[in-house]
């Protein structure tokens, strides 16, 4: 059974996954407003993954007899400058996920919880490959800037990103 203070923290998660969710939706807007389509289905998909995300540590909690507590979704922000700029803070909103999960990682093992240990495993490998797409992103949009045409070439390489939930057994579903 997990402790309260552990199941506290991952209903926080759930929560912040929602808000992750919305925060990309609200990317995908400003992109699809900007005639970016192939941005705007990045972050859609994105937006997918968030919430997969969610309901992967919502079954979990329900696995191990905790309740989920869902609390309001904070709005996100809704304005950015360009598409660097969108890119640089979804960055910036991985690394806060990043961290997030690492503090979860420390109370699983500080409370030798190992069933978590193992869930969180997965989501810091998922954190690494995250953190890197948005990096190497913002580094073809910094040598994109000046030339619109390489903007929509990578406009259309990201119209080609399409979800597929992953395969991780029961918890998938």
């Amino acid at each position: 059974m997990l402790s309260e203070r552990l199941i506290e923290a991952l209903n926080e998660q759930i929560n912040y996954e929602f808000y992750s969710s919305y925060t990309y939706l609200a990317m995908a807007a400003f992109a699809q407003s900007e005639d970016l389509d192939g941005f705007a289905n990045f972050f859609r998909v994105q937006a997918q993954e968030e919430l997969f995300h969610a309901m992967k540590f919502y079954d979990y909690v329900y696995q191990k007899n905790g309740d989920v507590t869902l609390e309001a979704i904070h709005k996100p922000q809704l304005k950015f400058e360009n598409m660097i700029d969108v890119f640089e803070r979804g960055y910036e909103h991985e690394q806060e996920v990043t961290r997030r999960i690492y503090n979860l990682a420390d109370i699983a093992n500080e409370e030798k919880e190992h069933s978590t240990i193992s869930l969180l495993k997965w989501f810091i490998d998922e954190q690494v490959e995250e953190e890197d797409n948005f990096n190497k992103i913002i580094k073809k949009l910094r040598r994109a800037e000046s030339n619109p045409a390489a903007l929509y070439m990578l406009d259309d390489e990201l119209a080609q990103r399409v979800y597929v939930a992953p395969a991780t057994g029961a918890s998938a579903q």
